[in-house]
């Protein structure tokens, strides 16, 4: 069960949330600036600083807090493939600020402004959801991904929640962990209001645009996100189902759902 974590998510005002958006666009230009010049040479070690830093950045932009719980992933970690639910745009960022990681995400993420083509210069896998025939290609691409030691991560709700559910997980993409050899590491993403309760605002979901999203946030004056690392999973000896089962689970017990349908 998640305990409480006082939060102020009084509205900002206006003049703060109008100095927030300006620093994101500066912070967003300097991101493309990392892209097209320091990125294609840097290392892979190095990329992985970079993206990092930069999420931090971004998040302290925002003025939101992490607080990182549990078995906490650093840079030396390889082979492993996080699997976590899914609220927000922020999720990617709150991740990112403590293991950069390579996302597999569905293919709309390329149309969004800026922060598209950001995602493909941070090499991110995408996938066609609607066709079945392409989560062939990308379990493929994930399992040599995941051989040549990345760490990837994956939503397999499918999509994003306010916060108060857990939906049922897709496990497809699980074969690539279970081809590779590669460790699954479950972690739960909350975003908590004063009482403990979700705070939907940071939700980015149903028809929420992400302009709406990130005026959503900005307006808040000391949103936080907590992001908890739970014990890893071994593939060995077990096939798809089961560890599909196993992840969602362990992310429910921790965000204190039950799990009638696995």
């Amino acid at each position: 069960m998640l305990p409480i974590f006082l939060s102020n998510n009084k509205r900002s005002p206006l003049v703060v949330r109008l100095v927030r958006i300006l620093r994101i666009v500066i912070h967003t230009v300097y991101g493309g600036f990392l892209g097209m010049v320091i990125m294609p040479s840097a290392t892979a070690r190095q990329r992985n600083w970079i993206v990092s830093h930069w999420s931090r950045n971004l998040l302290n932009i925002l003025n939101i807090e992490v607080i990182r719980q549990g078995n906490l992933p650093d840079h030396d970690a390889v082979n492993t493939m996080f699997i976590g639910n899914h609220i927000s745009w922020v999720d990617i960022h709150a991740l990112n600020s403590v293991r950069a990681v390579r996302f597999i995400a569905k293919s709309d993420l390329k149309g969004w402004p800026i922060f598209g083509w950001l995602a493909k210069k941070c090499n991110t896998l995408f996938i066609e959801r609607e066709q079945k025939k392409d989560a062939v290609r990308v379990i493929e691409e994930a399992t040599k991904s995941l051989k040549r030691g990345d760490c990837l991560c994956y939503f397999p709700e499918g999509t994003t929640t306010d916060g108060t559910e857990l939906l049922p997980f897709k496990g497809s993409l699980m074969q690539a962990p279970i081809n590779a050899g590669a460790s699954i590491w479950p972690f739960a993403i909350y975003y908590p209001n004063t009482n403990g309760s979700a705070n939907t605002k940071m939700a980015f979901a149903g028809e929420t645009t992400l302009i709406e999203s990130i005026w959503q946030i900005v307006s808040l004056n000391n949103p936080k996100v907590v992001l908890t690392f739970l014990t890893k999973i071994s593939p060995n000896g077990h096939e798809r189902r089961g560890l599909t089962i196993a992840a969602r689970r362990a992310i429910a017990n921790q965000l204190g759902f039950g799990h009638p349908e696995d």
